[in-house]
């Protein structure tokens, strides 16, 4: 063979597999990320009159402005999660803060592909990707990770990730900001309106400002290299603002970011919508991996869950976004939602806990203790004190006429048809995703043995989803005065199903009284989250004796998500704790669990033994400094 032939042969070969020739990758776009951390579409170009970012938007008016784009977590670790694999962190085993799960042998992100098809990846410089990430992904990250430093023939994916937004800046304490006036200040209905509250608002939008610069920087640098016009621009944040009730939450003030793609006139027939122009298309992060791809020429594989909405390979427009929340931080929790382009629909699978369950991180912030405060002492309106109570079971909203989703629609009957349309599509997406989260975290890991969470999850006899899913449908639906339902979940020989009952039987309180000696049995189960949850429903039907012993006997357990549970327990149980409290306190902590070994039980065994007056050993227990481990 020639040697023309053998070259020819061989691009073509790199080409069929997906891949690129050096020459051929030479023609396609650079494409830059600029990602800020913790904050909505606050901007002038999103029509806030209050903010102040003058290159933001500059930058708008050369781009595609998404009205409508979402992550599918209020925290950066699963939003982030979802970006760089295409897929749903609940398709993974990574929905919880800090979770670190394993992939499956061979799983690759989105920029695997790219790299294979001749593009240069620099990251700089946040990962935070909730899963063990797999070799190969970048070139190069880091804090001096850059596009300049590519070989001359290859295009780049850059990322360039800016914190100066993240919710811990808006604890910084600054009295005056030069574009901000404090007393002006916007201040959302649910949050009351006193000093505290307008303070950390001008700081949030005063943060913005200096993030603007940051990105003005990032933009000026590509021009004076002289490749603004060889390069499609992103400009996104990973969730909402750090704010209480935005940050962590799935109504659109966690989820609802801002998203700007500038395509330079060289690749225009890649346009969505003219420069400036605004698109109310649905966007959802997992759509970020593929559409990049698409903008590469690259077809996303089959298997990611996101569908790219720019590019050669650009899908039909969104009907719906999903989203969810899973363990923060070091409290429990899981809500799924769901959103067209007007409507929300929401769905706690944990109905008896408040919304606002104490975060410690969350609660450095002074409108979070101040507004926690007020509640307490009776002093805010229905919409302001909604926060500090428990949820029901689905909620329902207006985006529209309610943009700050506070009047919940699901039990009116002149929307039941919505609602039964965006429930069937959450049971649809819950489904074909395999969500795990239907299994608690401490379940999930010891179920799944050697496989990762993914192909655990895939198995369908040892992930029964869909009779785990009925169950809890159903322990959270029962009519209280009929808990039979109940009984026979607690009877079943699976013990997520048994989980499902038993906290069925916590939603119900006092009318579980008849399931008492089921639930005792329960305390001896080989699941510690079955006997958690049958703890907590006897402490709930003042068996507070039974329940002490059993989660002290939890606290010894070698899964660590087990035990971060039983302590979320005892804190709950107040006063009733207080010898099992007593007992850990005087061993102390020093119990880690999370990605980067955060002390999560810790911070709860601080929280519960301060309430009770009690001091934890010293040099043993408590969250070793304020910031890192709720970082997000």
């Amino acid at each position: 063979m020639g040697l023309k032939l053998i070259i020819a042969s061989t691009a073509a070969s790199l080409l069929s597999a997906g891949l690129s020739c050096p020459s051929a990758a030479a023609e396609r776009p650079n494409i830059l990320w600029i990602t800020s951390e913790d904050n909505g579409p606050d901007l002038g170009a999103y029509g806030l009159g209050y903010a102040h970012t003058p290159a933001l938007d500059a930058l708008a008016a050369e781009s595609a402005i998404y009205t409508r784009a979402f992550a599918t977590a209020g925290v950066c670790a699963p939003a982030r999660s979802t970006i760089i694999t295409g897929m749903y962190p609940p398709a993974l085993g990574s929905q919880h803060m800090r979770s670190r799960a394993p992939l499956p042998e061979g799983f690759r992100f989105f920029t695997h592909h790219l790299r294979e098809a001749g593009y240069y990846c620099t990251n700089n410089a946040k990962k935070d990707y909730n899963l063990v990430e797999p070799p190969g992904a970048w070139d190069v990250s880091g804090r001096r990770a850059h596009w300049k430093d590519r070989p001359a023939d290859r295009p780049f994916f850059a990322v360039f990730n800016h914190g100066v937004s993240h919710e811990s800046r808006i604890r910084l304490g600054e009295k005056q900001f030069p574009h901000h006036e404090v007393a002006a200040a916007p201040v959302p209905p649910y949050h009351p309106d006193i000093p505290e509250a307008r303070r950390d608002w001008a700081q949030y939008h005063a943060n913005l400002s200096k993030l603007d610069k940051l990105v003005a920087a990032n933009l000026e640098e590509l021009g004076a290299a002289g490749l603004a016009d060889d390069t499609i621009v992103f400009y996104y944040s990973d969730h909402g603002s750090g704010m209480p009730r935005h940050k962590r939450w799935l109504w659109d003030s966690g989820i609802h970011v801002p998203l700007l793609v500038r395509i330079p006139d060289r690749w225009k027939h890649l346009r969505e919508c003219p420069p400036g122009g605004k698109t109310d298309r649905l966007v959802s992060f997992v759509d970020l991996g593929p559409t990049v791809l698409s903008l590469a020429g690259i077809r996303p594989p089959a298997d990611m869950q996101g569908k790219a909405f720019l590019g050669e390979h650009a899908a039909a427009p969104r009907e719906y976004v999903h989203a969810f929340r899973g363990r923060m931080d070091e409290r429990y929790d899981m809500v799924r939602a769901v959103r067209d382009g007007r409507f929300k629909y929401l769905r706690n699978y944990n109905p008896h806990q408040i919304y606002g369950q104490y975060i410690a991180y969350m609660f450095q912030t002074d409108t979070t203790r101040r507004w926690k405060q007020m509640f307490d002492a009776g002093e805010l309106d229905e919409v302001q004190g909604a926060f500090w109570r428990t949820k029901p079971f689905e909620e329902l909203y207006d985006t529209g006429a309610d943009p700050h989703e506070v009047r919940n629609l699901a039990a009116d009957p002149a929307h039941a048809e919505t609602l039964g349309r965006l429930q069937a599509e959450m049971d649809r997406w819950l489904l074909e995703i395999r969500d795990l989260g239907f299994l608690p975290e401490g379940q999930m890991h010891a179920r799944r043995g050697e496989l990762s969470p993914r192909e655990f999850g895939r198995d369908r006899e040892r992930y029964p989803l869909r009779e785990i899913k009925a169950a809890a449908d159903a322990a959270l639906q029962v009519d209280p005065g009929d808990p039979g339902v109940l009984r026979e979940l607690l009877r079943s020989g699976d013990p997520a199903v048994r989980y499902w009952g038993a906290t069925g039987c916590i939603r119900i309180g006092e009318k579980a009284a008849p399931l008492t000696a089921d639930l005792a049995g329960l305390l001896e189960d080989p699941c510690g989250d079955v006997r958690c949850a049958a703890a907590q429903a006897l402490f709930v039907l003042r068996e507070g004796g039974r329940a002490r012993a059993a989660l002290l006997g939890v606290m010894s357990e070698k899964n660590p998500f087990f035990r971060l549970r039983a302590m979320n327990i005892l804190d709950q149980m107040d006063e009733a704790a207080r010898p099992v409290v007593q007992q850990i306190a005087e061993a102390g902590g020093s119990e880690k669990t999370g990605q980067y070994g955060e002390n999560y039980i810790d911070r709860v065994l601080e929280k519960a033994a301060a309430d009770l007056g009690i001091e934890v050993r010293k040099g043993q227990g408590g969250d070793k400094g304020a910031g890192g481990g709720g970082r997000g």
